[in-house]
């Protein structure tokens, strides 16, 4: 791997999630530039602000977040298969149900009744495949990425990325930092060659950090501090080893 050049403002902090993360099965045998040793301008970012009351902003804003700083040039492209077997799952269902619909009016009511039964079923059969599949296959998953990299062959690699929030302890009555919303990430990093029949490396990470360390308190996310906690777990899964 190049050498990192970080700039000051994404120094180490003391509360890296190094507690967070596990080592993986196997080791990396060849290094490829991890999101750390490409630092991201300052110019680059705009600023996010989201409302510090609501999981669900800090959650979707973190996500953003992350998909941005892992899919740069010459990182990762990320793979949007799970989002499109949703939106055309979804989009034939709504187009059955409007031919359905328009059938129901232009038929006499008796003769459509096989027809809209048919399209009726035909939808709900899509809805539920819909539902199923984001339940049971896409998961808490946010990020697939791919990326194929050239030394003495080709190298492929894939990361997963699946996040979800940590609610705060219900035994506790007093809110502090030690009980605070935490946003989780798990990592999947696999890497392969010869067209994925040879494996070279399947290793995981994982960690979490309490949303209040990325957002102050007017709900501006410190974007540097997060993309080094992101930066810190993915090159820790790249490199099977903790980050």
């Amino acid at each position: 791997m190049p050498p990192r050049k970080t700039p000051n403002q994404l120094s180490p902090e003391p509360s890296a999630p190094a507690s967070g993360s596990r080592r993986g099965s196997s080791a990396s045998p060849e290094k490829a530039p991890g999101p750390l040793s490409i630092p991201v301008a300052p110019e680059e970012r705009d600023t996010i602000k989201v409302n510090n009351a609501s999981v669900t902003d800090l959650k979707n804003a973190c996500d953003d977040a992350l998909k941005r700083y892992l899919s740069r040039s010459n990182l990762f492209k990320q793979i949007h298969l799970h989002t499109d077997v949703r939106l055309t799952l979804g989009w034939a269902g709504v187009l059955v149900a409007t031919a359905t619909g328009l059938y129901g009016l232009k038929v006499d009511f008796e003769q459509s009744k096989p027809g809209v039964w048919a399209g009726f079923i035909l939808y709900v059969v899509l809805t539920t495949l819909q539902t199923l599949y984001a339940y049971f296959v896409e998961g808490d998953i946010i990020f697939v990425g791919r990326r194929k990299t050239f030394s003495k062959r080709i190298v492929t690699e894939r990361i997963t990325i699946s996040s979800r929030t940590i609610p705060v302890s219900s035994a506790s009555s007093q809110p502090s930092p030690a009980n605070a919303p935490s946003y989780s990430l798990n990592i999947t990093y696999l890497q392969s060659t010869s067209g994925g029949k040879s494996l070279l490396a399947k290793n995981r990470g994982q960690g979490s950090k309490e949303y209040s360390a990325f957002f102050d308190e007017k709900g501006v996310m410190a974007q540097e501090s997060f993309e080094r906690w992101v930066g810190v777990l993915v090159e820790g899964a790249m490199e099977g080893k903790a980050a």
